[in-house]
């Protein structure tokens, strides 16, 4: 029997944030802490100790679901791919597991936002759900009748480190150690250095929406361009997926326009006449990683 109280934890590169949901998904508890500064065991204790505080304030014993900014290897069950780096080659499912007693669920950061949106928050009720983040990175993550896809390699959803032709490849250098991905033109750091490419100013994502909506030209052109790109790379995955909706959240999900702009620019790269994919924002906002955590047990 599923316990009536879920856990869920959202591990970050700077904070550790935990969330205990009740039966009908209503929040019971929460408390967020600084994450210790690569050490993995400390932070291993840090969440145990969340989870204990949790439950003797609720008096109850949790399931506990985790997102990570990584995936784990089904192979070897270490954790790859993250850029907390010290979680890296680790075995956090069965450390975490051996210290609570219990089974314990993790999943990528972005399959959790995914997830969250898909069971009750924006895109509540539609069968096939593609959550994304665009923020300091660009992630994505999928959800399929209520449950998070994965995939074979643990990495499905990944679409920011997919390639964007606009520059046929010659793009900006990225950390994954490819040129042109979808993540150096759409993070937010993305946006800024484009500006910076053509303007020579060095502006905040922040500063540059402010001042194409203040009717600055410059700044108009690379929301402009920003638009172009994300209806393209976007429309891959509707060309692949086909999903009902998709959500966008992270610090660029609050651009108004791109909600009105982009779903009229990806029709010319999406293989269909027309397109009945709904592009929405959040409900849950920065709770979405830590809710849908919880909700990897359904």
């Amino acid at each position: 029997m599923v316990s009536p109280l879920r856990l869920g934890i959202d591990l970050g590169g700077t904070k550790i944030e935990l969330l205990a949901l009740g039966a009908a998904g209503n929040e019971l508890w929460r408390k967020r802490v600084a994450t210790p500064k690569g050490d993995y065991q400390a932070t291993l204790m840090t969440m145990v100790a969340l989870v204990e505080e949790a439950e003797n304030a609720l008096h109850l014993r949790g399931t506990l679901g985790i997102g990570i900014p990584g995936t784990e290897a089904k192979s070897t069950g270490l954790i790859k791919n993250a850029n907390s780096t010290c979680l890296i080659g680790q075995p956090l499912r069965r450390d975490l597991q051996a210290l609570l007693q219990r089974e314990v669920r993790i999943a990528n950061d972005a399959n959790c936002f995914a997830l969250s949106e898909a069971s009750d928050g924006a895109a509540a009720g539609a069968g096939t759900v593609f959550g994304v983040i665009l923020g300091t990175g660009v992630g994505g993550g999928i959800v399929v009748n209520g449950q998070v896809l994965e995939g074979v390699n643990s990495i499905a959803g990944e679409w920011g480190h997919n390639l964007l032709l606009v520059d046929e490849g010659e793009g900006p250098a990225c950390y994954c150690g490819r040129r042109g991905c979808v993540e150096t033109y759409l993070s937010g750091p993305g946006l800024a250095a484009d500006h910076r490419r053509v303007t020579g100013q060095a502006l905040s994502p922040e500063a540059i929406i402010a001042l194409a909506d203040g009717g600055d030209t410059s700044a108009e052109a690379t929301l402009c361009r920003y638009e172009a790109r994300l209806a393209q790379a976007l429309a891959v995955v509707i060309n692949i997926l086909d999903p009902e909706v998709i959500v966008l959240g992270g610090g660029l999900s609050n651009v108004e326009r791109f909600y009105r702009n982009v779903p009229r620019l990806w029709g010319a790269h999406v293989f269909s006449d027309t397109v009945a994919t709904g592009l929405v924002r959040h409900r849950h906002g920065d709770s979405s990683g830590v809710r849908g955590a919880a909700w990897l047990w359904p």
